[in-house]
């Protein structure tokens, strides 16, 4: 293949400009994935927003267009100037169609658009329709704005003839896109965003003046000319590579396969990966969302890393948002993963929940954890510590294992690393589920005690009865202090109710004593994302949220427990709002992620709005009381875009026409959320069964009737207790070999113990008080062959 550039030289420009040749909101409408290829898109107001190649995991492209000119009296931007219709081509597959009206209807812009099943090209059959003599008049341009390995900065572009068609590529370190069409560019250019790109050209002169062969080292747009006249229909091709070859050679043999065999090609693949028909007898709207819902966690899987699902194909805000923000949420959260895949398997789709668990395993840390967030490569991004992201890892094994569905994988390690994880940082986790606050979390705490309990059943089922005691004495320590830790017993939000659990009680300062019981929470909380001469520290009991549900969702706490129904009426009094589609939640109250008050976009600060998941939590709530959930998934179905897409947030407040803002229609965050469609499905799947599917019935067994609980009372190095009821023994716990030298009587007498060893769990001694009102010990360390230096009392309460 020869190559050679074309036109007059490069663009003039800053090379380092970054102003936006766009500002319209990303109102997502819908996705499309090949089910092979490697590439997905985001579309909307009749354009591609985004087209992400996932073997990089970044977006690659920002805003792919036509502009319409009839060369003297108009230019139209698709987006902004024409009148949008949204559609699927097929009730099975995410194969997208558009249709984009001029106002005075004198043309109309049919589009068709999919991804190469077996490569990653992004396919799109354009139609002109309309008045002759218009069509005679009109002139189209394809525009794209290059977003190579994640940023705008330093793309570089080339006009290039390919066996005779004139294309354009981009390329930036070792990515590049080519862009192609199936008649040819009638002419190309590159240039620089707000100077020298196209658009500038056409908006201009009515036509295309500029013919810049390149553009290098900046923040560029790339734009080929159609000749409307002699082809009123054409296919666009916009093709990923690791280098200039690769990334041609795909687009061109895109374009060389009818469009017709490649859309029946990827109908073909999707229909061979259907949800469960019966959940849809469970939704109000026929289906539609579940289906638009089951493709979106199927799209949302790399292809190369197979088994790594991100959290959405979308940057929140992304309109507003430079370079700097490079993550965005097409990034893997396990905690959003584990959510995706326990979905896929309420939708009947094993093998892919199994992928999900070997990438996983690949991804573990060797301290059993994981990272907060990470490419999917593995490379971390974000480095904080939560320990729901490292719990529900192990009840992704667990479900797959209860359906003897593990195959030859050997899945003992893998849970026992992460069990051990748990043990030796619960109950205090760094951040919670909302990645902000240390401390004491009901949705936390939740799910690493359902954790261990799974670990334990795995456990010893695999003969190792001690460990599977010691997890299950653990989860059994936790949960014993559960309202000790997480509730307050001096309410202050809603009148009357004094007792209700808090979003996270604070951990206690070095040092300070372990909290032993239930106090009135006055701790202090900062709060994220407050504005500059906002209040962004509370007491820990002036904020809840809607964590405490996913108690009654795993089992560990009954719908009717007084102290879950009274943080009920709490977070209907502070986190409800109404809806047009019914009722909203927001995360906690003064919650600042969310746009500003006037409707502009998060930029650092401003105010949270309702999650269409949370109505979904809520939703199993309900169900697990035993009441009717219709209403709230017909309120969920509502939410979604014209495409079946699920926001992260909803505006919930008045109408704000001048920015596009409509109550209950989405802000302009995560669209979709992968966790609101997961939500979505695992919520038909539990109305299917009249059951919640989340529930893990070894931890209802244990947990949710009234009994007697926590035979012991852990102590650590860096969690020293310094009370404990007579009832329970003192458990003295560390990572290395340890001999435990113990006295209840003032040293008269003492016992020795030597420390148990449980692999990833680390080692531990027991103490039991016995009549003493103190208990004292010091600690031996043989290895080192000292000891500790000191010794401990802790006192016998009766």
């Amino acid at each position: 293949m020869y190559l050679w550039i074309d036109g007059h030289g490069e663009a003039p420009g800053a090379p380092g400009l970054e102003p936006r040749w766009t500002s319209s909101q990303k109102w997502v409408v819908g996705t499309a994935y090949s089910t092979s290829s490697k590439i997905w898109w985001t579309a909307s107001h009749g354009t591609i927003n985004e087209i992400y190649n996932p073997t990089i995991d970044k977006p690659q492209v920002r805003d792919l267009e036509l502009l319409v000119t009839d060369g003297e009296s108009f230019v139209h931007e698709e987006k902004r100037d024409l009148i949008h219709t949204f559609s699927y081509l097929s009730h099975e597959a995410p194969a997208v169609g558009m249709v984009n009206c001029d106002p005075e209807g004198r043309y109309t812009i049919s589009k068709e658009i999919i991804s190469d099943p077996h490569a990653p090209v992004l396919l799109m059959r354009v139609k002109f329709s309309g008045d002759d003599a218009v069509l005679r008049k009109l002139k189209g341009f394809a525009l794209l704005a290059p977003h190579l390995d994640g940023g705008g900065a330093n793309n570089n572009g080339h006009v290039l003839d390919v066996a005779g068609r004139r294309m354009l590529l981009a390329w930036k370190n070792s990515s590049a896109l080519a862009m192609g069409a199936d008649c040819g560019f009638e002419n190309a250019s590159c240039g620089f965003v707000g100077t020298s790109d196209g658009y500038q050209d056409v908006t201009r002169h009515y036509g295309m003046e500029w013919h810049y062969g390149s553009a290098t080292d900046g923040n560029i747009a790339l734009m080929g000319e159609i000749n409307i006249a002699e082809h009123p229909e054409f296919v666009l091709a916009v093709g990923f590579g690791a280098g200039a070859h690769s990334a041609l050679t795909r687009t061109v043999g895109a374009l060389n396969m009818p469009f017709d065999l490649q859309l029946s090609r990827f109908i073909e693949q999707w229909t061979r990966v259907q949800a469960r028909v019966d959940l849809a007898s469970a939704s109000q709207d026929h289906g539609k969302l579940l289906k638009a819902s089951y493709g979106v966690l199927l799209t949302h899987e790399d292809k190369t890393f197979a088994g790594s699902f991100i959290a959405s194909a979308s940057i929140p805000w992304g309109q507003s948002k430079g370079d700097s923000d490079l993550g965005g949420y097409h990034l893997v959260w396990t905690r959003d993963m584990c959510q995706t895949t326990t979905a896929l398997l309420a939708a009947g789709r094993t093998n892919s929940a199994m992928r999900a668990l070997v990438y996983l395993a690949c991804t573990q840390k060797t301290d059993g954890g994981f990272p907060q967030n990470f490419w999917v490569n593995g490379a971390p991004y974000w480095s904080g510590m939560q320990l729901d992201e490292t719990a529900f890892p192990i009840m992704l094994a667990y479900r797959l294992w209860k359906l003897d569905a593990l195959g030859d994988f050997d899945v003992l390690p893998f849970v026992e690393r992460a069990a051990g994880f748990l043990v030796r940082h619960a109950p205090v986790t760094q951040q919670e589920r909302w990645e902000e606050c240390r401390g004491y979390s009901p949705s936390t705490l939740a799910a690493v005690i359902a954790a261990l309990i799974c670990a334990a059943e795995i456990v010893r089922s695999r003969h190792q009865p001690e460990l599977a005691e010691f997890l299950e004495e653990q989860a059994d320590w936790l949960e014993s202090h559960l309202e000790d830790w997480t509730a307050t017993n001096d309410g202050v939000l809603v009148p009357g109710v004094k007792q209700h659990y808090m979003r996270i009680r604070p951990a206690e300062a070095d040092g300070a004593e372990p909290y032993m019981q239930m106090g009135a929470g006055t701790e202090k909380v900062i709060l994220a994302n407050r504005g500059p001469a906002e209040q962004y520290e509370f007491e820990a009991r002036e904020i809840a949220d809607g964590g405490f549900l996913e108690l009654v969702r795993y089992g560990l706490r009954k719908p009717d427990d007084p102290m879950v129904v009274a943080t009920v009426k709490v977070a209907d009094a502070i986190l409800r709002r109404e809806l047009p589609q019914g009722p909203g939640f927001r995360r906690y109250n003064h919650d600042g992620y969310g746009n500003h008050k006037d409707g502009s976009p998060f930029d650092g600060w401003g105010q949270g709005s309702c999650w269409p998941m949370l109505t979904g939590e809520r939703a199993h709530y309900e169900l697990a009381a035993g009441r009717d959930v219709c209403g709230l998934i017909k309120t969920i179905e509502g939410f979604c875009s014209p495409g079946g897409m699920l926001p992260e947030q909803v505006w919930d407040r008045d109408d704000l026409p001048e920015c596009r803002m409509r109550k209950g229609r989405p802000t302009g965050g995560a669209m979709p959320l992968v966790w609101a469609h997961a939500e979505y499905i695992k919520l038909l799947r539990s109305v299917t069964d009249g059951r919640v599917f989340d529930r893990v019935d070894a931890v209802a067994e244990r947990y949710a009737t009234p009994r007697a609980r926590g035979t012991i009372e852990v102590w650590r190095r860096d969690r020293q207790v310094r009370r404990m009821s007579v009832r329970r023994r003192l458990r003295v716990e560390a990572e290395e070999r340890f001999e435990l030298r113990w006295s209840v009587d003032g040293w008269k007498t003492a016992e020795t113990t030597e420390a148990t060893g449980l692999n990833s769990c680390g080692f531990y001694a027991d103490a039991v008080p016995g009549k003493g009102e103190r208990l004292e010990f010091a600690l031996y360390w043989p290895e080192r062959g000292q000891w500790e230096g000191q010794n401990y009392s802790v006192v016998v309460e009766r």
